[in-house]
């Protein structure tokens, strides 16, 4: 399968090795508006500079391609997608799907009519640390999941447009450990209440911390706390978690799992539950995982005419949850998230 990539700085490097690595996808060119990053870009990575294009339209009319990757910022990932579906190709975006709810809807609605793919890249579902998570909640070892907690600290000077956006963690952070709570209770939120703000020593020009409360659909319940300009006690990047359920209390720190089952529960006054000794739990072993495990779920869908499991469509339910969160903290009141088909 031949692929156009759109945007090769920052982001883009990873597509470039995913695409590099890969014995089923090859490049027929790429797109850069800035002629620095492009030049620097060919040079690091033995790029044909001939085939590096500043538009899309450009690319398109000059090479033969099956696909498009779309690297840009989230406000232009409509424009990217919608000249591909143009084109006839599906698309392979970056999260997340658009820079606003009233984009995402736009551009699934785009994808559906023209009956094209377009796959979003949460790529945090497709890790072992995930895996092994999803698998253990969905064994039903653990009974029922009732809440879920999840705390996120880190410090990153990226630069660019995320230091200028106005919801940086919500949007651009926080959205993959909502589509991850998705993932893991399999269930759509129904409503959600937040508040953002930005600590003083905050270098991001928008809002880098948030706090969020989340209902879903099957009842389960979820707290999220976050923070992009921490300055010590980082968490990973996967966040740590805690799932109390029925039977037990599944825990993820620093990316290892461990599980503690309810072995009695005490029944009568005064005695206590009795509990296993907690375990930690294996992760499992991917042969591909992240990006790379997304580019060749796309291929496949492409190629056998299928589609994925983060498509445009059911992205668009993490979406609204990312910008139900958004409003929540605009409006100082919880928000109904009526869910999408």
């Amino acid at each position: 399968m031949q692929v156009i990539q759109v945007g090769i700085g920052g982001m883009g490097n990873t597509w470039l090795q995913a695409v590099r690595k890969s014995d089923a996808v090859e490049f027929a060119g790429f797109v850069e508006i800035d002629a620095d990053i492009a030049r620097r870009q060919a040079q690091a990575h033995g790029l044909d500079a001939s085939r590096i294009f500043r538009t899309l339209p450009e690319a398109l009319e000059a090479v033969a391609a099956d696909a498009v990757i779309n690297v840009t910022p989230p406000q232009v990932h409509r424009e990217i997608c919608e000249t591909a579906f143009a084109a006839g190709l599906p698309v392979l975006t970056e999260k997340p799907l658009a820079g606003s709810l009233t984009d995402a809807r736009a551009l699934a609605a785009a994808a559906a009519e023209s009956g094209l793919l377009c796959s979003v890249a949460q790529n945090y579902r497709y890790r072992p640390l995930s895996q092994t998570v999803k698998k253990l909640l969905d064994s039903g070892e653990l009974g029922a999941v009732g809440a879920a907690q999840v705390a996120f600290y880190k410090g990153p000077h990226f630069g660019g447009f995320r230091e200028e956006m106005a919801q940086p963690l919500l949007i651009d952070m926080a959205i993959h450990h909502f589509d991850m709570l998705r993932f893991f209770l399999d269930s759509d939120a129904a409503s959600v209440s937040a508040q953002s703000w930005n600590p003083p020593w905050s270098w991001f020009g928008g809002d880098a911390s948030a706090a969020a409360q989340i209902r879903f659909v099957n009842g389960a319940r979820a707290s999220y706390v976050g923070s992009w300009c921490s300055q010590a006690f980082e968490t990973s990047w996967n966040a740590d978690w805690r799932f109390d359920c029925a039977h037990g209390v599944m825990r993820v720190k620093d990316d290892r799992v461990y599980v503690q089952r309810l072995l009695r529960a005490g029944g009568e006054r005064g005695s206590a539950n009795e509990h296993e000794d907690w375990r930690e739990v294996p992760l499992m072993s991917m042969d591909r995982a992240g990006q790379d495990y997304l580019l060749q779920e796309f291929y496949e869908a492409v190629t056998r005419g299928g589609s994925t499991g983060t498509n445009a469509q059911d992205n668009l339910k993490t979406m609204d949850l990312v910008f139900g969160a958004v409003a929540a903290c605009e409006l100082g009141k919880p928000v109904s998230l009526i869910p999408l088909d």
